[in-house]
């Protein structure tokens, strides 16, 4: 890719000369407040820095150096600090819960210290936040949504509840028809015969996977227009009517109902589609990559049976289809969501632990609360969450408790803990606790967590979008599964925009995919691809499709864009299991992640990763069950 010149205003935002104007605050006032160090230097109010960020610089090469090069350190002789009853290593949703829990467990008394690597609490939980003339704008950089609260666990479900978490609220805050009211709706943005491209807008609201599903016949006749006016041969028009509007039951006639569930199950969705539907390449193309912000992979590496269980366009003519159990992601609406995604949760954790760095306790109070970084890591508090800490080693010691030595900045410390908990990325623990049996190290090492990178785009404005009546873009040619506005969310004094003429946030999302490889292998090869990505490289990609798809429109990277925040995960959702490519019987209760989260002495083992399932339920139930071994 030829390399361009990167947006200016990037430098705009992260310089501290313009501290004051971004904050709100002067400088004095910035730095008083612990937002600011001092005026020369870099931002550290982690939430307003833009450019690369989620596993940020800084947060991992001395991890990287350690296991990768087998780096020596000399372990310092003496303790940083006293011992505590409790260390915790991650920050994120799973090492905070465990916080929480020991806390109310231990009393107010107790002495707790979470180590993180990163430059904010949280984990994958990452808040982003932008000001834009007079607008601040909050997104979120990784976990983004409470996914069907109905079926958590009842310890997790209660855990909420007692942050001031009510979930009914969101019925409310979220905007169902702010799309239908602005007339937006799903497109597709496709290269014509010579080359130009066009987008093609279904001016419909359905909020559905792809951009095929109609329920209506208004929405039936845009689907159609759709079809006739892309830029496909006349044969794969007919297909394609065929499939998304007659809707056939294109599996075999002569299966059993049982043997058809079968097939889907143990085939992956293009395999069927190629095989029984008659798509071409093409086709499949244009839904290629319409799920893979949730699985990792495309379509060729996720079973069929997943497309009939969200309701996928192309199989609404099978009659498992019609017999199927009630989805609860599809009865459940997905809108569970803060403006700042999970890290609101992150932030009623920290509020509970140290009210004096957060002093807020409902899910309202906490959207615009402000966060005063400089107390996480005081000498007098028995609480302490210390930041860019880097784990290396980690032990038992003969009377029972656990020491653990991490690097912060150049500096190696240790500290000790009567017991410990490991909330962090699951795949680390066999490099740094030596103690772990062998068998336990090669479950550990099984998975591979699912590379993704969210991008949050400050927007000054979005009349091309309204202009252009969408609300979303799929590109099939472009290195982002989707581009899509962000969530309409309204709550605790924070208000989504109303008017085009207001600044908005657009979200990209890239998840760098393998074809033909199976999911482990895809997520490896693809997390090296990842990082061999810079951060010009995403610029010039998401410049170059806004220009496309939203030039005609009168959108103009130059004055439209804002800032642009690159949220990379390398190793970002938890590995679940795939029927496709891993044993039948492997499941969430059954599986290398069981063996691999075995305590070892006073260790336990949380994560997500420990649940293999990557979703908030599952770190906090980790968390729940690492407690329980190390505090009864």
């Amino acid at each position: 890719m030829i390399k361009k010149q990167a947006i200016n205003r990037r430098d705009f935002l992260i310089g501290t000369a313009l501290a004051a104007g971004l904050l709100s605050i002067s400088p004095a006032q910035a730095i008083a407040e612990g937002l600011l160090k001092t005026s020369d230097d870099l931002w550290t109010y982690p939430p307003l820095k833009t450019g690369m960020r989620g596993a940020h610089p800084g947060s991992f090469e001395k991890a990287h150096d350690y296991i990768r090069f087998d780096n020596s350190y000399k372990k310092p002789k003496n303790f940083t600090d006293k011992p505590y009853d409790l260390v915790i290593v991650g920050g994120g949703l799973s090492g905070l819960t465990a916080a929480v829990l020991a806390k109310r467990k231990l009393g107010a008394n107790a002495r707790i210290l979470v180590l993180d690597n990163h430059d904010d609490f949280g984990g994958h939980a990452k808040r982003n936040e932008f000001k834009v003339g007079d607008t601040l704008l909050i997104g979120h950089g990784g976990s983004q949504s409470i996914d069907t609260p109905s079926h958590y666990s009842a310890q997790s479900s209660t855990l909420l509840q007692s942050l001031g978490v009510d979930v009914s609220k969101f019925y409310r805050y979220y905007d169902r028809s702010f799309f239908k009211r602005h007339g937006l709706s799903n497109s597709l943005c496709l290269t014509g015969s010579h080359g130009k491209h066009e987008l093609l807008v279904r001016k419909s609201a359905v909020d559905a996977v792809g951009d095929w599903a109609w329920s209506t016949l208004e929405e039936k006749a845009d689907v159609i227009r759709l079809i006739h006016t892309a830029p496909l041969s006349d044969g794969d028009k007919e297909i394609l009517h065929h499939l998304v509007i007659d809707r056939p039951n294109w599996l075999p006639s002569a299966m059993t109902p049982h043997e058809q569930k079968a097939l889907l199950g143990s085939h992956s969705f293009k395999d069927c589609l190629v095989r029984y539907a008659g798509i071409s390449e093409t086709i499949y193309g244009l839904i290629a990559r319409d799920y893979a912000g949730v699985w990792g992979v495309e379509w060729d590496s996720i079973p069929a049976l997943e497309a009939v269980n969200i309701d996928h366009p192309f199989v609404r003519g099978l009659d498992i289809w019609k017999s199927k159990q009630e989805n609860p992601e599809v009865t459940e609406p997905y809108i569970f969501h803060f403006p700042d995604g999970n890290a609101s949760i992150a932030r009623l954790l920290v509020g509970e632990l140290r009210p004096d760095v957060i002093a807020a306790h409902t899910m309202d109070d906490i959207v615009k609360a402000h966060v005063h970084y400089d107390r996480l890591d005081r000498h007098e508090d028995q609480i302490r969450i210390r930041l860019l800490s880097t784990a290396l080693d980690v032990r038992n010691r003969p009377d029972g408790s656990v020491t653990v030595t991490y690097a912060r900045g150049d500096t190696i410390e240790r500290v000790v803990g009567a017991k410990a908990i490991m909330a962090c990325n699951n795949r680390l623990l066999p490099m740094i606790m030596p103690e772990l049996p062998d068998a336990q190290k090669e479950a550990l090492l099984w998975p591979e967590k699912t590379p993704l990178t969210y991008i949050n785009v400050a927007l000054t404005n979005w009349r091309a979008l309204k202009m252009a009546g969408v609300k979303s873009i799929t590109k099939p040619d472009s290195m982002f599964c989707y581009i899509r506005l962000d969530y309409p969310v309204s709550m605790g004094g924070y208000t989504q925009a109303s008017h085009p003429d207001e600044p908005i946030i657009i979200r990209f999302v890239h998840v760098p995919t393998r074809p033909g490889l199976t999911a482990r292998e895809q997520f490896r090869m693809g997390r090296a691809d990842m990082l061999g990505i810079s951060l010009a490289d995403y610029e010039d990609a998401i410049k170059s499709d806004l220009n496309q798809a939203l030039g005609p429109y009168g959108f103009n990277v130059e004055s439209d864009i804002a800032a642009i925040t690159v949220n990379r995960w390398p190793h970002g959702y938890a590995y679940e299991y795939n029927p496709l490519f891993d044993p039948p019987h492997y499941s969430a209760k059954d599986g290398p992640h069981v063996k691999g989260r075995a305590a070892v002495g006073s260790i336990s083992i949380a994560n997500a990763d420990s649940e293999a399932y990557a979703y908030v339920d599952a770190a906090m139930d980790a968390a729940f069950r690492a407690v329980q071994e190390t505090l009864g």
